[in-house]
């Protein structure tokens, strides 16, 4: 990445991608803000919950134009393919360059938002970019709750404008986003002993996409936990199948791309098995294969676990797994294309306390259905006879089609590069809704570069959209 060009932007990155910076733990990146911060002689301020704000003067003839505010989030989702050995808390992310793309080996890039820190850095360092006077805020834990937007005090910022710089589609300026909340329940169950003359396998689930829950969830991509549930659904409704584990997803703003479960049944039915996921393959390949074309079914043999889930728990989990939503509940009336509505069955999860944990998130751009479908979602998983909690959730951004922003910036579009952008809200959750609430008289925008396979190791980042999408912030920065 050292060789393209502009070098500092692409340095900044570099540099951001060898700073381990999970959510919850950005303790590093913080401590290289800060000293970013005291190398350019520019205020820097932190809050309790860690928010990093650096200031910058207007330049010469700027004085008297409102402040901008520059925003971006540290942290970054962590996510690995299976076979890759990779620790998020130390170690640094493996880039390569294949041929438009930058890309990581294995892991999620963490472009999402790191090419956003590193165009804010690339501002703050120059010495000949025009601008305004600038506070250039870096949140926390964006990806994991929020946290830091919620946490940002309501005297921390001054300025009037805000550009934020989390999307990830060239040519589209954001002027609105769902507002989002998670659903989490926990289901108990009991020991048993496995019977005897029972045959142990492994079948796993892997090779999706994934993806961003709230910009992805259109796409018809595969939910491994849905895939792998109905087939072990399948199974459970022609012979006595017993499950030990059933481990599926991770993060609950991505789309479950790989599970796996370790199950038994009857002896007599292990030839009955090979057949039967057989056939499931060809059905899941007929309805999604062309979206999927990597999707992989492994079936193993497996020592037969000595205990598993009681057989009335067993029984509820798969019922509980295929009744639970996901996807798309309904599009906007209001806005051709957008996804109004959605659910995510995000993760499934055997905790060692003998419990199973089963994450979803829902998303909205009308806050009376999110939390509608919130508490569907809640009835389906309480039939079960799961306890069910939801988060504080975070409020959507309605849009503003006559900012004064947006007017800047979709003249600037059009000035550089002959083109109308695309006026457009985002299914995903960003912080302008919070920051919003807190400071009701912002006039916000939020842009960014083409990225693509955002929060899975498929993510990539285009070199010539970030190019693109820097000459454009440097000159709505100028026009102001």
């Amino acid at each position: 990445m050292k060789t393209l060009e502009p070098s500092t932007l692409w340095n900044f990155f570099h540099e951001i991608t060898q700073i381990p910076r999970p959510s919850k733990k950005e303790e590093k990146i913080i401590a290289y803000l800060k000293a970013f911060g005291e190398k350019h002689n520019l205020t820097t301020k932190i809050d309790a919950a860690g928010n990093v704000l650096i200031l910058k003067q207007a330049t010469k003839g700027y004085e008297n134009c409102k402040t901008v505010i520059l925003q971006a989030h540290v942290d970054m989702v962590c996510e690995k393919n299976g076979d890759v050995t990779h620790n998020f808390d130390t170690d640094p992310i493996q880039t390569y360059i294949d041929g438009d793309w930058v890309k990581a080996k294995g892991t999620t890039l963490g472009a999402d938002n790191g090419i956003g820190i590193s165009m804010i850095l690339s501002v703050l360092a120059s010495t000949q970019l025009k601008h305004p006077a600038l506070e250039c805020l870096f949140t926390v834990d964006e990806e994991t709750g929020l946290t830091g937007a919620f946490a940002l005090e309501k005297n921390f910022l001054n300025g009037e404008v805000l550009i934020n710089l989390d999307s990830e589609d060239d040519g589209e300026i954001f002027v609105g986003c769902a507002g989002g909340i998670d659903t989490t329940a926990v289901l108990k169950y009991e020991n048993e002993k496995t019977p005897e003359y029972y045959f142990g396998f492994q079948v796993s689930v892997k090779g999706l996409k994934g993806g961003h829950s709230g910009d992805d969830i259109d796409k018809g991509r595969g939910n491994a936990n849905k895939i792998l549930n109905r087939f072990l659904w399948m199974l459970n409704s022609k012979m006595d199948l017993r499950i030990h584990s059933f481990d599926g997803g991770n993060l609950r703003n991505a789309i479950a791309r790989e599970a796996v479960a370790i199950c038994s049944v009857p002896f007599s039915e292990k030839e009955t098995i090979r057949v039967l996921i057989n056939m499931f393959i060809n059905e899941i390949e007929n309805e999604i294969g062309n979206l999927e074309p990597n999707i992989q079914f492994v079936l193993e043999s497996e020592s037969t676990p000595v205990t598993v889930v009681d057989k009335k728990t067993s029984d509820k989990l798969l019922n509980v797994l295929y009744a639970c939503a996901h996807g798309v509940i309904a599009m906007s009336n209001d806005m051709s294309g957008l996804v109004e509505t959605s659910t995510n069955l995000a993760s499934v999860k055997m905790k060692g306390d003998n419990s199973i944990l089963i994450t979803t998130s829902q998303r909205s751009s009308v806050e009376s259905s999110k939390y509608d479908i919130a508490n569907q979602v809640e009835a389906t998983l309480k039939l079960a006879g799961a306890s069910v909690t939801h988060g504080d959730g975070y409020p959507g951004w309605k849009p503003n089609l006559n900012s004064g922003m947006l007017k800047i910036a979709k003249e600037s579009y059009v000035k550089l590069f002959n083109d109308e952008p695309k006026i457009r809200a985002i299914h995903a959750g960003l912080e302008c809704g919070l920051f919003l609430e807190k400071y009701p008289h912002l006039d916000m925008i939020s842009i960014g570069p083409q990225m693509y396979g955002v929060h899975s190791p498929d993510e990539r980042l285009s070199i010539s959209s970030t190019q693109k999408c820097w000459k454009w912030l440097v000159d709505i920065l100028a026009a102001q």
